[in-house]
């Protein structure tokens, strides 16, 4: 086998019949003594041409090209059952490994399937109307599922991407996941992604239930302190086919909440189990002309048939790090708060990326020691630091409208005397966000932005950007800790904190690992 790279300009395809010539001059053999080549990367290069980068396997005659193939999934309607909290990317991928292990997923999910909880998202919007169990982040599919679907991570140690990627094509996503550097779905076709996930689990026996919401864990009566059942409550979401009941008996119990889940770290902080307060960052939405960074990141080459163009930097300011997040381009804002009097921000894209605003969060690192004043509060002291400032951003606004400012204006510390059109629903107000935020973190974005803006995208710092806050939901400012070597949960054997809500993920991919992995060492442990 050989590896080699082919380079064409975008816009135009690579045919089969240059890939095959190219891997036929790679081998020294006649095209037609290939036995097989394949794409195995594409990623896009600006730095002189703009180009597509190819990386291409050839294989000649006699040697074998292995091709990935995915575990079957079992039918598990008489298999022993494994609760899953929660139908985010770790639940949901938890959900399908326990299939091919031959154990019944039953999903608990406080909020609703994937296309109702649109309504929600639609009265938080326009109105600015929050349902606490069915929003941005809480219901089918979580948080990554109205957030442009992307798909890059650089947790290749966790496990095998590959697993998560074909799962997902299978599903219905685009096949060019498989080999796109920076692979996206879109937030318009995940819902039908995360639907077939759904019919195939209760096609092979797993079960939901919407509009559950878990109130407390049991432990055994017997004195042990296994998990041995998860109460519920019934929310205002659940429909008429979920059972009645209020206990859910299980042995073994994945806890895949997200993020956002602030009432299961207080369950778990008033009952004294352990927690961990875990660094998270915080800071602000930037919105630009998705012109502008077009014509940065291009070069002043972009044409209308090239991608449009997205950006990611680091830097280090005082001993923090500053860094872009969650870029959007060809995107939309969204107001993402999970309860009332607060205003939360995050930004999605579809497919197409065809808007003409681009986004990203710009934040900066949070670490425990940062915040002295809520010390108090412990492991969650850097969850209500969070809860603060968000509800600092809606007692200005005094509504879902988020506080803005210009870019300049910001790091010069004047108000903005108007705003640029932006897409952010349901709508902004004019802010001096640079007091508004936490000054260690203010302040080290105001030394940021121009040091962006004149060694790294010439052209980024502007005043036709718009600055808006608050982007506070990057990832859990909890830890809830886990035996390494098990997973499971150091104070209750059988529970299974995983992904983003537990602190050992950030984004698609990641927290899918982390329910691929949980789910693999939780079948380990049982005869099935």
């Amino acid at each position: 086998m050989k590896e080699i790279e082919i380079s064409k300009p975008i816009g135009k395809d690579l045919s089969n019949e240059e890939m095959l010539s190219a891997a036929a001059r790679a081998l020294g053999v006649a095209p037609k003594n290939v036995a097989s080549c394949r794409v195995v990367r594409r990623s896009i290069d600006a730095r002189n041409d703009v180009v597509y980068r190819y990386r291409i396997e050839a294989y000649a005659a006699g040697e074998q090209c292995l091709q990935y193939r995915l575990e079957e999934y079992r039918d598990v309607s008489s298999s022993e059952p494994v609760i899953i909290i929660g139908a985010g990317p770790a639940g949901m991928f938890a959900a399908l490994k326990l299939l091919m292990c031959g154990l019944k997923p039953v999903i608990l999910e406080r909020g609703r399937d994937v296309h109702a909880r649109k309504a929600d998202m639609a009265a938080l919007s326009v109105s600015g109307t929050v349902n606490p169990d069915s929003n941005y982040c809480f219901g089918e599919g979580g948080a990554g599922a109205f957030s442009d679907g992307k798909l890059f991570t650089r947790s290749s140690k966790r496990g095998d991407i590959r697993e998560v990627l074909h799962q997902l094509v299978l599903f219905g996503a685009d096949p060019s996941i498989l080999t796109d550097a920076h692979p996206h779905i879109g937030s318009d076709r995940l819902p039908s992604i995360v639907e077939n996930i759904r019919k195939c689990i209760t096609e092979h026996g797993g079960e939901y239930r919407f509009g559950t919401r878990v109130t407390d864990l049991v432990k055994n009566g017997d004195g042990s302190i296994s998990v041995h059942a998860v109460r519920t409550c019934r929310g205002e979401n659940a429909s008429p086919a979920d059972a009645p009941e209020d206990i859910f008996r299980a042995r073994k119990v994945i806890l895949a909440t997200g993020h956002s889940a602030r009432d299961i770290y207080g369950l778990f902080d008033r009952k004294g189990w352990p927690l961990e307060a875990k660094g998270f960052a915080l800071g602000v939405r930037v919105e630009h002309p998705q012109s502008l960074i077009n014509r940065i990141q291009y070069h002043g080459k972009y044409q209308p048939y090239m991608p449009a163009a997205e950006y990611s930097f680091v830097t280090q300011v005082e001993g923090r790090g500053v860094f872009s997040f969650c870029m959007c381009p060809g995107g939309i804002l969204v107001p993402s708060a999970t309860s009332a009097g607060e205003v939360v921000l995050n930004g999605m894209s579809n497919s197409a990326r065809n808007s003409k605003w681009a986004n990203a969060g710009v934040v900066v690192s949070v670490e425990p020691g940062d915040m002295p004043q809520y010390a108090g509060y412990g492991a969650l002291s850097l969850m209500y630091f969070q809860r603060d400032v968000e509800r600092s951003m809606f007692g200005f606004s005094g509504s879902m409208k988020a506080p803005a400012q210009r870019m300049m204006d910001f790091c010069r510390r004047v108000e903005s005397k108007d705003l640029p059109a932006t897409s952010c629903r349901p709508g902004v107000v004019p802010a001096p966000l640079h007091s508004l935020l936490p000054e260690h973190v203010s302040w080290r974005l105001k030394l940021a932005f121009p040091e962006i803006g004149n060694r790294k995208m010439k052209g980024y710092y502007t005043n036709d950007a718009l600055l808006l806050g608050v982007e506070s939901r990057t990832s859990s400012p909890v830890r809830i800790p886990r035996d390494p070597e098990t997973l499971e949960y150091v104070a209750m054997p059988g529970l299974y904190p995983c992904g983003e809500g537990a602190g050992y993920a950030g984004g698609i991919v990641s927290s899918a690992l982390d329910g691929i992995n949980c789910a693999s060492r939780l079948a380990a442990s049982i005869s099935v």
